[in-house]
C-alpha cells in the first residue's frame, strides 16, 4: 500500500486515488485560541511553524478579541450568561462576519505565503460539520450548535486532505436546514479528530498560553511530559489539575477512548518542538 507524500504538494497528491494510503498516513489536528490571533507578531511565528509541520494537517481556530471589538463599534450588546457568551441574530452575524471572513482570510493568506495550499472553510462548506442547536434547557444560549459522533463528513474531508489541501476551519457550524451555528473551537477540533480518526493516524494539537499541564500552576517549567488515564485520575484527585483544565484534559481522553492516536496540549509558541525534538508541552495517551 502506498504511503501519501510527506508534503501536501497538489501535484504529486492528484497522481494517488482517493483514499489511497490513508491507513498509512497520519493527520494533525491543529487548535489555536484567540490569544494567539490576537498577536500578529506570535501568529507570523505560529503559522510559520505550522507551515513546517510535515504531512496531513488541519487547523481550527477561535476568534479573539475581534467579534467583542466589532460588536462594540456596532452597539451590539454582549450578552453573558454564567460567563458564558449568548449568541442571538446579531451576535451570530458579527461571528460569522468576523470568524468565517476576516480571520480566516487572513490565515488563509498568511498560509499561502509559507507555501500551504490552505482553504478557509465552515461547518457548512461541502456539508462538512452539521451542529445541532443547543436546547433551550434552563438557559438560552442563542444560535450555538453542538455536535456529536456523526457531526463531521468524513469523506468529502479526506478527499480535500488526499487532494492536497490543507483544511482552515473557523468556529461556525450549520444545522443542514439553512441556519449557521456558533460552535466551540475546542469542540470542533475534537469531534474533527474523532471522525478522522476512521481515516488516519490522527494526532489532536491544542495551542493555548501555557507550556503544557504543569504540576505547579505557578511554575511555567513544571511540565509533565505524559499523562495516561490513572494519573489523570490521582492528579485530579491531588487537585493538580483543576478549573478550566479540567475540561480539557476530559476531552481530550474522551477523543483517545473514541481512536484518536495522541493528544498534546502545550504552548503555541512551541509547535516547532513537535518535530524537531520530538515532544510538545504535555502528551496524553491511553
Amino acid at each position: 500500500m502506498n504511503k501519501l507524500p510527506e508534503q501536501n504538494d497538489l501535484s504529486t497528491s492528484n497522481s494517488l486515488s482517493f483514499g489511497e494510503g490513508r491507513g498509512e498516513a497520519s493527520l494533525y489536528i491543529i487548535k489555536i485560541g484567540g490569544n494567539v490571533i490576537d498577536n500578529s507578531e506570535k501568529l507570523h511565528e505560529f503559522l510559520k511553524a505550522f507551515a513546517d509541520l510535515k504531512g496531513n494537517k488541519i487547523l481550527v481556530h477561535g476568534g479573539g478579541k475581534m467579534a467583542t471589538q466589532l460588536a462594540a463599534e456596532m452597539q451590539v450588546e454582549a450578552k453573558m450568561m454564567v460567563g458564558r457568551r449568548i449568541t442571538d441574530i446579531e451576535t451570530l452575524r458579527i461571528v460569522t462576519m468576523v470568524y468565517a471572513g476576516l480571520i480566516s482570510k487572513n490565515l488563509v493568506a498568511q498560509l499561502q505565503k509559507h507555501g500551504c495550499n490552505a482553504i478557509g472553510l465552515s461547518g457548512a462548506d461541502a456539508n462538512l460539520i452539521k451542529a445541532k442547536k443547543r436546547p433551550v434547557k434552563d438557559i438560552d444560549y442563542g444560535f450555538v450548535g453542538d455536535l456529536d459522533e456523526n457531526s463531521v463528513q468524513t469523506e468529502n474531508l479526506s478527499k480535500l486532505i488526499d487532494g492536497g489541501f490543507i483544511p482552515v476551519f473557523s468556529a461556525i457550524t450549520h444545522d443542514g436546514d439553512g441556519q449557521l451555528l456558533n460552535t466551540n473551537a475546542d469542540t470542533i477540533a475534537s469531534s474533527l479528530a474523532i471522525g478522522m480518526a476512521k481515516h488516519y493516524q490522527t494526532s489532536l494539537v491544542y495551542c493555548f498560553e501555557k507550556k503544557g499541564v504543569l504540576m505547579d500552576v505557578n511554575d511555567e517549567n513544571s511540565v509533565i511530559r505524559e499523562i495516561n488515564p490513572t494519573f489523570y485520575e490521582d492528579l485530579k484527585a491531588k487537585g493538580i489539575i483543576a478549573d478550566g483544565m479540567l475540561p480539557k484534559l476530559h476531552y481530550a481522553f474522551e477523543a483517545i477512548n473514541k481512536g484518536v492516536k495522541e493528544v498534546f496540549i502545550g504552548k503555541a509558541d512551541d509547535l516547532s518542538e513537535l518535530e524537531s525534538v520530538g515532544f510538545f508541552g504535555t502528551k496524553l495517551v491511553n
